[in-house]
């Protein structure tokens, strides 16, 4: 009997070692870094092999793809201003919705997260190599074509950036910072460059470089089924402010940063992917793009290298891969900080919300976090396509957001404790509305892109990403129902539990 008792996942009682040691700048740096990075560099472009058809029609499916981030951000804002904690979307589900769904939403999103680093990861290389072959090391950028090397860069990258988190807040930030800016300086050469030039020197420059005349223009007509599956694919590049939501336990002045931070990450985000996609655009005909994505992996700055000298390109290039690597140390933080979360909840074994007595950083989530974006890396590797893990990270944040916008609606009958805390959006005019519509453009969205991935001709069942999500969502529910039964048996109140707030 004793040994079975101390084996049980407890509860904390006290403090949980993390420390609000983080300034808006760096919560809002932890959002932007999350979601700038293969988002703005390779799908806008790369959409056109996963949805054949969109044609002209990518800027129309962005626009449209932001509605709901938008719809999304206001929920996690408003649960933000009432939860601070640590793990915010597992918290705010648990305590406005229900414990079960809210650990099957915040596991869906770990496990989409984690495996959308190690595609990060592996996507970095061939920034590398574009940046070698503009620098004219043509045997480096060869060299980095090799499987094996590319696989074992990506690694290091990773677990380099795993040593950075685990070291604590304030070095996480002197790295984070000051990248995200250089990230905007110089991204803000491709919007110049590709608003500088149209489609005719295009044409010229690749003809004169490659001897290829561009493709004859195409009448694509609007197909709704189309758009909306492109729509919901580029949905993923607004995924990332929920970062800041995981951070909820280490912000200085909670209340008022978590919500600013989540709105000026999604405004100011989403106005530079709108003009640096279009750039891009009106500089490079969407013909020539979706006829080279079929057989390449394509970058924004290898699309412009064609018409930029070589100090330009590469520092285009060098720009993409700033925004790629700034993505693993945002959300390898907001992946951790679940993990802790479920643990400190004890729905999880308790030595994951271990934090370290120096650094203040819950290191073993960290830790168990790298090895799963380790898995996205082999994964992407193995599949030898990185839309599998886009695939996955998309079904799984469309679940997590539409719950969000669930939890703002029933939280006030759940919980109306917590539903007065609410310090943004305060109304229920406001927020009910807001929510109702959020709630039903994700499950449309939701619904469009399942029925895509499960109608894609694949080689097999397991690069369709819904039976892998489905597969994880049932290795949850055995973990969550295992650990909920050893905290009622070891005799504690789970609905009180789950009626409160974690400790800080």
């Amino acid at each position: 009997m004793t040994t079975e008792t101390k084996s049980v996942s407890t509860p904390s009682t006290a403090g949980t070692g993390l420390v609000r040691d983080m300034s808006l700048m760096g919560l809002v740096a932890t959002g932007i870094c999350s979601m700038l990075g293969a988002a703005i560099n390779i799908i806008p472009f790369m959409i056109h092999r996963n949805v054949e058809g969109i044609g002209p029609y990518v800027l129309e499916s962005y626009l449209f793809a932001a509605v709901p981030a938008l719809l999304a951000a206001f929920a996690y804002a408003t649960l933000a201003s009432a939860m601070p904690r640590a793990g915010g979307s597992y918290v705010f589900a648990s305590r406005a919705l229900h414990p079960y769904l809210g650990f099957v939403a915040s596991f869906s999103q770990w496990f989409g997260l984690s495996i959308a680093i190690g595609v990060i990861s592996y996507m970095i290389v061939p920034f590398l190599r574009d940046i070698c072959v503009a620098m004219d090391w043509l045997t480096l950028a060869a060299l980095l074509e090799n499987g094996t090397v590319r696989v074992l860069l990506a690694l290091a990258m990773l677990w380099t950036f795993v040593s950075i988190n685990i070291r604590g807040v304030e070095l996480y930030e002197k790295t984070l910072v000051p990248m995200m800016f250089l990230m905007f300086a110089l991204g803000a050469i491709v919007i110049v460059a590709g608003f500088s030039f149209d489609q005719t020197e295009f044409a010229a420059a690749v003809s004169a470089k490659d001897g290829v005349a561009m493709p004859s223009p195409i009448d694509t007509p609007f197909q709704f089924g189309t758009f909306l599956a492109a729509a919901a694919l580029l949905f993923s590049s607004f995924i990332g402010f929920d970062s800041i939501a995981q951070a909820g336990g280490e912000a200085r002045d909670p209340g008022r940063s978590l919500p600013l931070a989540i709105g000026i990450a999604v405004i100011g985000v989403g106005s530079f992917y709108f003009l640096f996609t279009a750039a891009v655009y009106h500089a490079v005909p969407w013909e020539y793009i979706a006829q080279e994505a079929q057989t390449k992996d394509l970058t924004a700055p290898g699309l412009l290298s064609y018409l930029l000298p070589a100090g330009a390109a590469v520092l285009i290039v060098a720009g993409a891969a700033v925004a790629l690597i700034n993505d693993l140390p945002a959300m390898l933080l907001a992946v951790s900080r679940l993990m802790f979360a479920w643990a400190e909840d004890g729905i999880f074994p308790k030595k994951v919300a271990t934090v370290h007595p120096q650094r203040h950083t819950p290191h073993l989530a960290i830790i168990l976090s790298g090895a799963m974006a380790t898995v996205g890396i082999l994964g992407s590797h193995w599949a030898g396509d990185f839309f599998l893990g886009v695939d996955i990270l998309v079904t799984s944040m469309l679940v997590n957001f539409l719950l969000m916008c669930v939890s703002v609606l029933t939280l006030p009958r759940r919980n109306p404790t917590l539903a007065k805390a609410v310090t943004v959006f305060k109304s229920r005019s406001v927020q009910v509305p807001l929510a109702a519509l959020g709630t039903l453009l994700l499950t449309g969205f939701l619904v469009v892109h399942i029925i895509k991935d499960l109608s894609a001709d694949v080689s097999a069942w397991y690069f369709h990403s819904t039976p892998v999500w489905l597969i994880v969502m049932a290795l949850a529910s055995v973990i969550y129902f295992r650990e909920l039964g050893n905290l009622r048996r070891s005799g504690v109140d789970t609905d009180e539990l789950f009626s409160k707030l974690p400790p800080e």
